[in-house]
């Protein structure tokens, strides 16, 4: 029996042996003779590295569109009906156009009275003169005293006075029957119209108000720190309400400062003919110089819980990611300002399909080639795996 048990036990450690042995041989760590199998890439892919560009220094602002001037056109008649109103809202006028007409049959009555009451003036002043002149006559001949001879002569400028006043007062019976026509001051556009036909009006009431010249402008609030940096002549881009973009000139900076706000008003004006239209809201953008800055293109930057990162390609093509502080957005580029230096290669597109150590394979890119494929310059990127 015992003799058996031994047997058995030798057979177990043989065949322990055996196992061991077997396991030696597949592993790829039991010897120096092993074959290695290498890591094969996650992506073939495309990298950048920082440029150096000059960009424009832009200021953002917003502000009303309001007309360069308006005008307010009133009747100076009084107490008139008005009979015609020839334009409305939006009309194009021009200087001396007729707007609206009052009625002028009392007018023209009046002016009837005092052509009259000139006539009547007239045929005393006549009078008048032939009495002084026969009493000049008679002084020497002492038939009249000096006294009889000044009351004529006196009657004479009486008589030519109220000549005067009467055709003073037909002259203005002229002008006010003139007034029956309300005419345009300027050329411009009619803004608004408050003339009823029908109406009996006050002297001074407004009836249109005009947009002269039809001219706009942009108001745009800015910070009293950036008021300096605008000059007359400056081109802007404003940005109506409906989007379509708008090149204006800055006419002028405003002198003084709002002291609740802090803001200052630039005057920019407006070209004829666009979408844009008094009292509608904009923004613009003002061009105030130009400063160098380091960017990337916007697909190499990720997005993630809040912070900006790129991921790094390092020395044995294994990408790690860096966290960056970008700055501004210039069309498809991003200011970067730090994180990382002008000599570190990054993942320039498809970076959302690697993950922190995956091993890539780069290639050299046709439009920007380079004689070391090592040195991260520029690269084409495709997908697929490495040879």
């Amino acid at each position: 029996m015992k003799k058996k048990t031994r047997h058995v036990v030798l057979f177990v450690v043989t065949l322990a042996c055996a196992i061991v042995v077997v396991m030696m041989t597949v592993s790829p760590d039991a010897g120096p003779n092993s074959a290695e199998v290498p890591a094969r890439p996650a992506l073939t892919v495309a990298v950048t590295q920082l440029q150096s560009a000059m960009q424009p220094t832009r200021v953002l602002a917003y502000g009303n569109v309001m007309a360069w001037q308006e005008a307010s056109v009133g009747t100076e008649a009084d107490g008139l009906r008005l009979a015609e109103v020839k334009v409305n809202v939006g009309d194009e006028v021009r200087r001396g156009q007729v707007l609206a007409t009052f009625a002028p049959e009392t007018l023209a009555a009046e002016l009837a009275q005092r052509r009259a009451a000139t006539a009547e003036a007239q045929a005393t002043l006549a009078e008048a003169r032939g009495n002084a002149q026969r009493a000049r006559e008679l002084q020497s001949s002492g038939a009249l005293s000096k006294q009889q001879v000044h009351l004529h002569v006196t009657a004479e400028h009486t008589a030519r006075a109220r000549l005067d006043a009467a055709r003073a007062l037909e002259r203005l019976q002229h002008l006010r029957l003139a007034q029956t026509q309300v005419m345009a001051p300027d050329d411009g556009v009619i803004s608004a119209r408050n003339a009823t036909v029908g109406a009996v009006l006050p002297a001074g009431q407004e009836l249109f108000r005009l947009i002269r010249d039809g001219r706009l402008e942009w108001r745009a609030e800015v910070a009293a720190a950036d008021l300096g940096k605008f000059t007359p002549g400056q081109l802007v881009r404003v940005i109506a309400a409906n989007g379509e973009a708008i090149e204006g000139r800055v006419r002028r900076v405003a002198p003084t400062v709002d002291m609740q706000v802090r803001n200052g008003l630039v005057y920019v004006d407006l070209p004829a003919g666009t979408a844009a239209r008094a009292g509608m809201f904009a923004r613009g953008e003002f061009e105030v110089g130009a400063e160098r800055m380091m960017t990337l293109p916007q697909s190499a930057v990720l997005q993630h819980d809040g912070f900006s990162y790129v991921l790094q390609i390092g020395p044995e093509f294994k990408v790690s990611r860096v966290k960056v502080t970008v700055g501004r957005r210039v069309g498809d580029r991003v200011e970067i300002i730090g994180g990382i230096d002008g000599t570190a290669a990054v993942v320039e597109a498809g970076a959302g399909f690697l993950a922190e150590g995956d091993l890539v394979r780069v290639v050299q890119s046709r439009s920007h080639p380079s004689s070391n494929p090592a040195s991260h310059s520029a690269y084409s990127l495709t997908r697929g795996s490495a040879q």
